[in-house]
């Protein structure tokens, strides 16, 4: 991280970045329950605090229940997450897995990502569901946004990226990504202005992967280039990519 782009980050600018992509794709409807996925880490606690503060305001009535998939790493301590959902009154349910000895014990998985992120959504979207949510949010920032785009044209050929809201079917849940218009350094600037309880991962296989390679390199070609990250993700939003069209005011619009 460039710690110079680092600047404090109050919660009223991070709920008017929420609102605003909540709004511009329609993301929230009166009466959803909507899950937040709590990984422990600095976006998904950023996004607990924004729903959280904007649910007090925003018209239509929602509720908000955090739910953490414990992967079963010896080492990850929730305490400081538990006393944060309480004092948010928030409801909080972690869900215990043994997917860590599944992943790196008994299969030995020499690139482990992608099987830990497919059992861990399962995991995550099951309780989901127990709770009676119909709707989930994902902590994904506006550097995921474009770093998934250029994972997708350097690795698999394509111009991709996920979309703001998402609907699966299979589950009938939808997913949406409230934090899509902040940057990293935005999320940086929040968690040390609030002291947020930020859990750092205990995954061994944390940072060693092509998205931290991609991470790298957009960070380099914005120093070089100032900007070219926010081209890039308007080149998104103005594209033809299923699901970024912005809501008009109409179902179909979306």
């Amino acid at each position: 991280m460039d710690w110079r782009f680092v600047t404090d980050m109050k919660l009223q600018q991070v709920l008017s970045y929420v609102r605003k992509a909540v709004d511009d794709y329609h993301m929230i409807e009166d009466g959803d329950r909507i899950a937040v996925g709590i990984s422990g880490g600095k976006d998904s606690l950023t996004l607990l605090y924004a729903l959280n503060g904007l649910r007090r305001f925003y018209p239509g009535h929602f509720d908000i229940h955090a739910v953490t998939v414990d992967l079963g790493f010896e080492n990850l301590k929730l305490d400081e997450i538990q006393d944060l959902c309480r004092e948010l009154r928030v409801e909080y349910t972690i869900v215990k897995t043994d997917i860590a000895q599944v992943i790196f014990q008994d299969r030995k998985e020499v690139n482990p990502c992608s099987l830990c992120a497919k059992m861990r959504k399962g995991a995550l979207n099951q309780a989901i569901k127990e709770a009676g949510c119909n709707k989930v949010a994902y902590a994904h920032h506006k550097d995921d946004v474009v770093e998934t785009m250029l994972l997708s044209l350097i690795y698999e050929g394509r111009f991709h990226t996920f979309s703001p809201v998402t609907y699966l079917d299979r589950m009938d849940l939808t997913v949406i990504r409230p934090l899509m218009y902040m940057n990293e350094v935005d999320v940086i600037g929040f968690v040390h202005k609030y002291k947020v309880p930020v859990v750092k991962s205990p995954c061994p296989a944390d940072g060693y992967t092509k998205r931290e390679y991609v991470k790298n390199l957009l960070r380099q070609l914005n120093i070089e280039n100032p900007g070219v990250k926010e081209r890039m993700f308007t080149a998104i939003q103005n594209g033809t990519m299923k699901g970024w069209e912005k809501y008009l005011g109409n179902h179909e619009s979306r």
